[in-house]
């Protein structure tokens, strides 16, 4: 049986099919929850957004209008939420690994130099895109990361175009030269 489309979920669900938003978590559970981590940095934080997320579907799917993607307006929701927990301050870091399945799969790779150098990397690069301002955080992580379009992001956050390309400019300018830098 073919896999049913969003819009298909959407409307069964609204019609009282429990099941369609089963499957429309199961869909974008895994999506929703590590845009969140690489937003906010750890498994705590993103879990709770997460949930958060969840629940904010569950109770406004109801008003979802078919405008965009039902993908964009989720995402939508995971940016806000995450940005709001940012701005909160409780954020650690963007990278950090504290997941035991995330320890097993780094320790698998043969080559613990290689191992190690990456890690640093991905230190450096946490400590770097946490001096970036926020929205440049952001279009840099939904560029990088995910993989949109600058369309995608602005439908995402609601900016320009114009704006998220400035943003994402002045990111990359910054992330190259502190990436650059020694110590």
């Amino acid at each position: 049986m073919a896999e049913l489309q969003d819009f298909d979920l959407v409307n069964e669900f609204r019609a009282g099919n429990e099941s369609a938003f089963n499957k429309i978590v199961q869909k974008y559970q895994n999506k929703i929850y590590w845009h969140a981590r690489r937003l906010l940095g750890n498994h705590m934080d993103a879990d709770e957004v997460t949930q958060e997320v969840l629940i904010v579907l569950y109770k406004k799917l109801h008003t979802f209008n078919f405008q965009s993607s039902l993908f964009t307006w989720i995402f939508r929701i995971v940016s806000t939420r995450s940005l709001n927990h940012l701005r909160k301050g409780k954020l650690r870091k963007v990278f950090f690994i504290d997941d035991d399945d995330e320890e097993k799969k780094f320790r698998k790779d043969e080559n613990i130099v290689r191992d190690i150098e990456n890690r640093e990397k991905l230190e450096k690069l946490d400590r770097v895109l946490n001096k970036l301002a926020i929205k440049q955080k952001e279009v840099f992580i939904l560029r990088n990361f995910e993989g949109l379009s600058y369309d995608e992001i602005s439908n995402i956050t609601g900016r320009s175009v114009g704006g998220l390309k400035a943003n994402y400019f002045h990111a990359i300018k910054k992330v190259t030269e502190l990436m650059n830098e020694k110590g």
